[in-house]
This record gives structure tokens, C-alpha cells and sequence, in this order.
């Protein structure tokens, strides 16, 4: 007679952060994952994402000269932070923690 293995699935906080500048982005994820460090809890990442590119072409005059033209680019870069088996004390704290503005975070429970 075989048994079936039954995997236990742990619980974890997804963490999905974006922002314009990569300097900001670096110090809000040390900021979340001393966070974590503190309740003692198991935390994987930051793990870097692809970061997005906007570009945009823009006529530098309004109707004299077309070939005259100005491009701009927009990045948004992107980190994500698996915090394992995650306590109530830790999701309190993350949604306290003072971040910079410009700096995006997504919850999502798994």
C-alpha cells in the first residue's frame, strides 16, 4: 500500500515593490527586510524584476520644424520580497513602516 505525500503549503506575504528611482527602491526593501529580521521571520529577496521602460517622442516645436524632435524615457523598476509563514506582529509592522514617497508596495496573501 503507497501513501500519497502530502505537502504542507506554507503561508506567505507577497511583496511587490515599484518605483522610478533605484536608489529608493534599495533602501525601502532593506527597510522591510530589517522589518522582518526583527519578528524573526524568514524572509527571501529582494529579487529584481524587468525593469519597464515608457518612451516617449515628443515634436520639440509645434509646427515648424517636424524632423526636430525630443525623446524621453520613463523606468519603472521593480523588487519582490517573499516573506515566509508571516505573523500578525510582522503585517502590522510592514503597514506602519515609513516609506519615501514615490516607492509602491503590493500586499498580496498566498
Amino acid at each position: 500500500m503507497v501513501k500519497a505525500a502530502v505537502k504542507e503549503e506554507k503561508e506567505k506575504l507577497r511583496l511587490r515593490i515599484k518605483a522610478y528611482d533605484t536608489k529608493l527602491i534599495d533602501s525601502s526593501c532593506r527597510q522591510i527586510i530589517e522589518a522582518a529580521k526583527r519578528h524573526e521571520v524568514e524572509v527571501l529577496g529582494p529579487i529584481p524584476l524587468p525593469t519597464q521602460f515608457h518612451r516617449y517622442t515628443v515634436n520639440r516645436s509645434t509646427f515648424i520644424d517636424k524632423n526636430s524632435r525630443e525623446q524621453f524615457e520613463l523606468r519603472i523598476h521593480k523588487r519582490l520580497i517573499d516573506i515566509l509563514s508571516p505573523t500578525q506582529q510582522i503585517i502590522e509592522s510592514l503597514s506602519s513602516l515609513n516609506l519615501p514617497a514615490g516607492v509602491d508596495i503590493e500586499i498580496k496573501m498566498m
